[in-house]
């Protein structure tokens, strides 16, 4: 018997987690008198501020196959995916979202997928459409993949999910990687391991509003091209060398005017305009630089990624 163990983050989806409960159930008893399987949905409470902790304790209590892990405090979607895959022991794990926007039926083509082809180690899922999202943030959205393809050795399929279900071998391979700083869509791809995709259309959360801001997903945006290329450190190196060649042959320009048609002091505002725009530059270069310096300094002071309050497994295997 096969079991399958589902990572749900959560941050104030107290709303949310009925239905995902009474979806998941419905996949599971179809999945269970066609293979068999057992299954486990493992929430992880991020230090939720509503009431999400006391649902998922009243739904442990009802149904058999809730656990959960909660947070002392708030530390991140990343940090809840990586509680969910160090303490997952399922045979297969899925990662996937509360909100539904993930649709809970595509486990039972993961699983038999995997089941059946050992071709592939993971069958990931990715939005072919991003029907309902504002068009500013899908813009941007496009760009960033279309960016990471360009300066990343680290393949990122455009529209992908978190959503997806691994072997074993490929959790395993991934909790072995300590970095603080995590970017797991990057990770999932750095890890290898042959990965099938299904495609979907883009869905609305069954209830509450999303808890990313266009500023919190610009700032993962930065953390993923920070993580998983060096490259914006070689394009501020050839920004600086261009605009030394640039000073240099201003200088050239300026001195022989002077030697042929005399100084004069016309054209200090456009001087000005310019010296302006070269030391912004140099503070975004520098920029550049000190996000590489922090994510260094960070990792350097090792600290856990997570702190759990409690955990509770079903089963009552794991308590406290």
């Amino acid at each position: 018997m096969d079991k399958i163990t589902i990572i749900v983050p959560c941050y104030n989806e107290e709303e949310t987690i009925p239905h995902f409960i009474k979806e998941a159930d419905r996949v599971y008893e179809k999945m269970r008198e066609s293979y068999g399987v057992s299954m486990e949905y493992l929430f992880v409470d991020d230090g939720s501020k509503d009431k999400t902790l006391k649902v998922l304790e009243k739904y442990a209590q009802e149904n058999p196959r809730v656990s959960y892990i909660t947070f002392s405090r708030n530390f991140g979607k990343e940090a809840a995916m990586l509680a969910g895959l160090e303490n997952s022991d399922g045979d297969f794990t899925v990662i996937i979202d509360a909100d539904l926007q993930d649709p809970p039926e595509l486990i039972e083509e993961m699983y038999t997928t995997l089941k059946n082809d050992d071709e592939y180690d993971c069958v990931a899922s990715r939005r072919f459409t991003r029907t309902g999202e504002p068009k500013i943030r899908s813009a941007f959205a496009k760009c960033f993949y279309k960016i990471m393809g360009k300066i990343s050795k680290t393949e990122i399929v455009d529209g992908a999910r978190d959503f997806r279900m691994m072997t074993r071998q490929m959790v395993d391979a991934i909790v072995s990687l300590k970095e603080c700083n995590r970017f797991s869509k990057g990770i999932f791809s750095w890890v290898g391991f042959n990965t099938k995709w299904l495609e979907f259309e883009n869905r609305e959360r069954v209830s509450g509003t999303t808890k990313w801001s266009f500023w919190g997903l610009l700032l993962y945006a930065i953390d993923g091209f920070v993580a998983f290329s060096t490259a914006p450190l070689a394009i501020a190196s050839v920004i600086g060398i261009v605009f030394c060649l640039i000073a240099f042959i201003g200088v050239c320009f300026v001195f022989v005017r002077a030697l042929c048609f005399g100084d004069k002091v016309a054209g200090w505002p456009s001087m000005v305009c310019i010296m302006c725009f070269i030391a912004g530059i140099q503070l975004f270069c520098n920029g550049i630089i000190g996000i590489y310096l922090s994510k260094t300094y960070t990792e350097t002071k090792k600290r856990p990624q997570y702190i759990a309050k409690k955990i509770h497994r079903c089963g009552d295997r794991k308590n406290g």
